[in-house]
Parts: structure tokens; C-alpha cells; sequence
């Protein structure tokens, strides 16, 4: 009776095999929700822009006390609204409240903060420029966490730092890579030049 044996590297090959698929199936559902959450953050912000450029009836166009809608209406930045001034003026509390409610309203804070939330959501929906969009992003967002330095549920923390904190892991992770044009756009010219708008 004879009995055929298998060559004693094949159980190591297969096992590493075995692993090496593991792996590469792990990497690629990781980078899948990397970025499923870059374009999700994106959207925040993006969305966050349209509604307050055209009243869209979200949190930019709807009366707070009896929840009538007005869409595209006064509200909207397209049509004189000002997108700081009801959050500075009405929103804010805590030591920065005087400080943050100075300027409520003005053209300057208006322009700003509504062309970061446009850059930095492009960037994110895109998977693009992710430096410069991260670094903008948690400075909008701790400084909208400041500006309520009493948080209604935690004594300091707030869904605001919770998005800053997304924001670094996402360039950490190079999840610009993912779902995105982040290895297009990093292999551009000027990109390879000025590193910084990675």
C-alpha cells in the first residue's frame, strides 16, 4: 500500500497564500470605507454650503419657531442672507461668545466661510488637495467648537473635534486614494513640486 504524501512546502504555500488574500481583502474593505467616510465628511460640508447659498429648507430657510420653509428665499446668500450671523449672533455661548459675535455677519466672515466650506468639501468629495483641505477643515471646526464652549450633553466634547479628528485619520490613511483622484492628482507636475497640495 502506498501513499502519496504532498510536497512539505505546499501547506506553507497554501497557509501564505491563504494569508496574503486575507490581507489584500482586509487592505481593499478598509480603503472601500476610508473612502465611503472621506466622501461622506465631504458631503457635510458641501451640503452645509449649498444650503446656506440657497435656503434650501434644511438648517438655511426654515422659520425656527413654526417650521415654515422658504426655499430660495431672504435667507439664502444668494439673495442677501448672511451665513454667520444667526450662528454668531444666536448660536454661540462660553468665553468666545463676544469675540465670535463681533463680527456676525460681516462680508469678510461670510466670504471665508463659505468659500472653506466649498474648498474643503470638493477636496473631500474629490480625494483631492487633502492636506490643504484637512488642515482648513479642522481649523473651521475648532473653531465652530469654540465658539460653544458648552457642549448641552458632554463638559468639552462635541461632534465638531469627533469630525476634526476624522478629518486627520482620512490624510493619515491616504484615503484621498480611495474612491477618489488623490493618485491622479499626486502624480501631476505641480503637485510633485509643491508638496503641500497633496
Amino acid at each position: 500500500m502506498t501513499t502519496t504524501s504532498r510536497p512539505r512546502g505546499s501547506a506553507h504555500a497554501a497557509a501564505t497564500t491563504h494569508h496574503e488574500l486575507t490581507e489584500t481583502t482586509g487592505s481593499s474593505a478598509l480603503g472601500t470605507v476610508l473612502g465611503i467616510l472621506r466622501l461622506s465628511l465631504g458631503w457635510v460640508f458641501l451640503w452645509a454650503f449649498l444650503d446656506k447659498t440657497f435656503a434650501l429648507g434644511f438648517s438655511t430657510g426654515r422659520d425656527a419657531k413654526t417650521g415654515v420653509v422658504d426655499r430660495f428665499g431672504d435667507a439664502a446668500w444668494i439673495h442677501g442672507g448672511s451665513p454667520t450671523k444667526g450662528f454668531l449672533t444666536f448660536g454661540t455661548a462660553g468665553p468666545l461668545k463676544d469675540f465670535y459675535g463681533s463680527f456676525a455677519g460681516a462680508a469678510w466672515a461670510d466670504w471665508l466661510f463659505m468659500i472653506g466650506l466649498l474648498g474643503i468639501g470638493l477636496a473631500l468629495m474629490l480625494g483631492i488637495g487633502m492636506r490643504v483641505a484637512v488642515v482648513s477643515g479642522v481649523a473651521m471646526l475648532v473653531m465652530m467648537w469654540s465658539a460653544y464652549l458648552a457642549p448641552d450633553n458632554n463638559p468639552f466634547m462635541d461632534d465638531h473635534l469627533i469630525y476634526a479628528l476624522t478629518l486627520v485619520v482620512l490624510l493619515l490613511s491616504g484615503a484621498g486614494h480611495h474612491l477618489g483622484l488623490g493618485t491622479m492628482w499626486n502624480r501631476l507636475d505641480l503637485v510633485r513640486h509643491h508638496r503641500w497640495l497633496r
